[in-house]
């Protein structure tokens, strides 16, 4: 499967931002779909993933209550809507897909097989 990511900008601290990653090339409902990102100087980390059919979903504790994953299967698009952004929120945010058959949703960025290219978010203080 193929991820485009998009949404990225420039927002002020408490702002909000809408990501979406659109996915082409196979049965998007097959897949468990997650974003991670990126910081300067630190490793690729787990924000948020989303179940194959949507009724389940995992967020890191640092944008819980935040940030909010969603998924349109009819539409092949999963999206994260991140509200109240921090000036630590700043990275390179990426949308993947996991396309094993585990029940359950995966933090691990070694267990998603695609990627999408990423798409840069920059809040200010």
């Amino acid at each position: 499967v193929q991820l485009q990511a998009s949404g990225g900008g420039l927002v002020q601290a408490g702002g909000s931002l809408r990501l979406s990653c659109a996915a082409s090339g196979r049965t998007f409902s097959n897949y468990v779909m997650g974003w991670f990102r990126r910081a300067p100087g630190k490793e690729r980390e787990f924000v948020a993933g989303v179940s194959r059919s949507g009724g389940s979903t995992l967020y890191a504790d640092s944008v819980k209550d935040r940030f909010t994953i969603s998924r349109d299967n009819a539409k092949d698009t999963v999206s994260l809507q991140m509200n109240s952004l921090k000036p630590e929120d700043t990275a390179v945010y990426y949308c993947a897909a996991d396309r094993s058959s585990r029940r359950f949703i995966t933090t691990r960025t070694y267990e998603y097989d695609h990627w999408g290219q990423g798409t840069q978010v920059t809040v200010s203080s």
